[in-house]
């Protein structure tokens, strides 16, 4: 009777033993802080696509241009020299840009040396920014790192202090070092065929007052062509949540991502425009 009894324990054990590891399904919190994650991360790369055109802009000498259908650009020297040289990105109260995106307020940046100058420093900040309805803060440092093994040009960006504060007065917090290695497009003279790979970490606060770690596990392709990030992988460690991956892709410029955790996947919709968000697409 006791052999008995221990067997049957054995295999209650086992059968207890084999559901625990079994992959919990993706629910909609992880699905919500995915979303978090995604809008913020466009919102900051759709600023290093208006840097790079500033940029380009403030290198040929260009007092004010006007880019996007409205927005005005001012470049001025602050010295007595050719450099540093300050750019004012100025929304006005309110700008419709390409994908009825609405923009307000500035962007402010101060250029140490050409982009292309190894060791040229770009740093941004912002003036009452808001992208469809969501203010935009925090300091973003871009440095030329020079060209790796692969004679590819790298840029080191930091972002501090980065914060997203919708109308209700909620607010995504977010800092980031990572690398962006151009793989086409930085020796032209248009900043439509630019293509990067990032690496690196981000931390923060998402919504629901969670802390985040995002790590990049298989780089991150961006195309000044797309509105969105076209492949990789960023691993999300998030308080109270048990670990999963987004998955952007193969390369195709679309709006769509899969978020993986063990067996179980579920795909999303990428937007520029999040649900707490009252206008833009």
């Amino acid at each position: 009777m006791k052999t008995k009894t221990l067997i049957v324990i054995m295999i209650l054990a086992g059968f207890a033993l084999t559901s625990c590891q079994k992959t919990n399904p993706i629910e909609q919190s992880s699905i919500e802080a995915a979303d978090d994650a995604v809008f913020a991360e466009t919102l900051y790369d759709d600023v290093f696509a208006s840097l790079e055109i500033a940029s380009s802009i403030a290198e040929a000498g260009l007092k004010s241009s006007v880019v996007d259908s409205c927005p005005v650009v001012t470049v001025t020297f602050p010295g007595e020299g050719l450099w540093p040289r300050n750019i004012v990105i100025d929304y006005g109260t309110e700008c419709t840009g390409l994908y009825d995106v609405v923009r307000s307020g500035k962007i402010l940046i101060t250029m140490s040396a050409p982009r292309r100058q190894t060791g040229a420093v770009r740093t941004v900040t912002f003036e009452d920014y808001y992208v469809n309805g969501v203010k935009i803060e925090g300091t973003k440092t871009i440095e030329n790192l020079g060209p790796n093994n692969s004679q590819n040009v790298v840029f080191g960006i930091t972002l501090a202090g980065g914060k997203m504060t919708f109308p209700d007065g909620k607010k995504i917090e977010r800092e980031f070092e990572h690398e962006r290695e151009y793989i086409s497009g930085f020796l032209t003279n248009t900043p439509w065929d630019d293509a990067c790979l990032i690496s690196g970490i981000a931390t923060g606060v998402n919504l629901s007052g969670k802390s985040y770690t995002h790590t990049i596990i298989n780089s991150l392709k961006w195309t000044a062509a797309c509105r969105f990030l076209v492949s990789g992988t960023l691993r999300f460690e998030i308080e109270g949540i048990e670990p999963f991956d987004l998955d952007y892709g193969d390369g195709e410029c679309d709006a769509y991502a899969t978020i993986i955790r063990g067996d179980e996947s579920k795909e999303i919709t990428l937007r520029f425009r999040h649900p707490k968000s009252p206008v833009g697409n």
